[in-house]
């Protein structure tokens, strides 16, 4: 039964070959197209061949292996050329752990961008700034100047440094006078001891160290004050004028930035007119308005805080300068109790004993 089988499909069979006159050009086209996809296609001698229906038996599973002959494989691309239906394609597998690293590099060049960006606005403001504040030094380039700010402005300057002054000799009389009200009080016990020791002299050792104990207690007093002084003049100088000179600095390099803008545009406007220069033109017109804008702005706080600072330093002077002269002249009068009123009067709170020292600080 098998052998008449075969021998009906053997008779059955078209030979295809080069010497075949039943050979058309579909049917080369065909054995091109069978070519391609035994060379491209899959390993048939992967795979396996079930035998029957849908429902067949688990034993009509051959396995391809057993099957001599050329490796076939199928190429999905030519499928899709000659049938019209492309097949989808798989899914990536590395998307989900491509995409945080596809941002993370993104974002880093991002940053990078931004600060060269940064770096090049610098140099580009820096070689400007130079540039006019040599040329104002050659007197080659002009500037813009306001003779009365500038001269409230030297005036401020000057007086800091007659103020820094009047600080450091105010304490260098509190670490003197410290030192003589020490030593006064070391002197009243010497003479307390030397009382009790002393029949024959106790009285004159008893008047010498009342006396010493109570100039002890007045200069303490007196201490007092000058501490007071010291801390306001202090606060006047390194808080008060130094921040009014720390905004004078950020308007003085206002000032220069927009001289040097301004020198820039000046230069651009007398040169040629074609489409690049007027683009240059344009930004360079946008920096000289932002800059413009920035040195109008410091200069209007920097007349404003002087104005303030000096109705500030008077109001502190006033009350500081006439402190340091009652006090003084109502210990050297001796007068205790005008002493102690004058402290009252500016509500200042005396300090523990020995806490009147300067620090280690103060006396560098």
């Amino acid at each position: 039964m098998t052998d008449s089988i075969l021998s009906k499909a053997a008779t059955m069979e078209i030979p295809i070959n080069s010497n075949g006159d039943s050979r058309t050009a579909e049917d080369d086209g065909l054995e091109q197209d069978l070519q391609q996809v035994m060379v491209s296609g899959p390993n048939l001698n992967e795979t396996s061949i079930v035998s029957g229906g849908y429902g067949g038996a688990a034993e009509g599973i051959i396995p391809t292996s057993s099957i001599k002959g050329p490796a076939i494989r199928f190429n999905p691309e030519y499928f899709d050329r000659r049938c019209g239906s492309a097949p989808k394609p798989a899914p990536s597998m590395h998307h989900s752990n491509s995409n945080p690293s596809m941002m993370s590099e993104e974002a880093t060049r991002g940053v990078a961008v931004e600060k060269f960006d940064s770096v090049k606005k610098w140099s580009i403001n820096t070689y400007k700034c130079t540039k006019q504040m040599f040329s104002e030094r050659f007197g080659r380039g002009t500037k813009t100047v306001d003779l009365e700010l500038e001269a409230q402005i030297d005036v401020l300057r000057e007086t800091k440094m007659k103020y820094e002054r009047i600080l450091r000799l105010a304490r260098e009389l509190t670490n003197h006078f410290y030192n003589m009200v020490q030593t006064q009080q070391a002197l009243g016990d010497t003479f307390a001891d030397l009382s009790q020791k002393s029949p024959e002299l106790q009285d004159e050792f008893g008047y010498n160290a009342e006396t010493q104990r109570l100039l002890c207690k007045n200069g303490e007093t007196l201490l007092g004050a000058i501490n007071f002084f010291v801390s306001s003049i202090n606060t006047l100088v390194n808080k008060t004028m130094e921040d009014t000179l720390l905004t004078i600095k950020m308007y003085e390099n206002a000032r220069l930035e927009f001289d040097a803008y301004r020198t820039d545009l000046e230069e651009l406007s007398v040169g040629p007119r074609d489409a690049a220069a007027m683009v240059r033109i344009e930004i360079a017109q946008q920096q000289y308005q932002i800059h413009k804008d920035k040195y109008e702005r410091l200069h209007s706080d920097v007349s404003i805080k002087l104005k303030f600072l000096e109705e500030n330093k008077v109001k502190v002077m006033h009350k500081q300068l006439l402190l340091f002269h009652n006090a003084v002249s109502a210990y050297f009068a001796g007068n205790q109790q005008q002493l102690e009123q004058t402290l009252r009067q500016f509500n200042v709170k005396l300090k523990p004993p020995g806490s009147d020292k300067p620090s280690w600080l103060e006396e560098q």
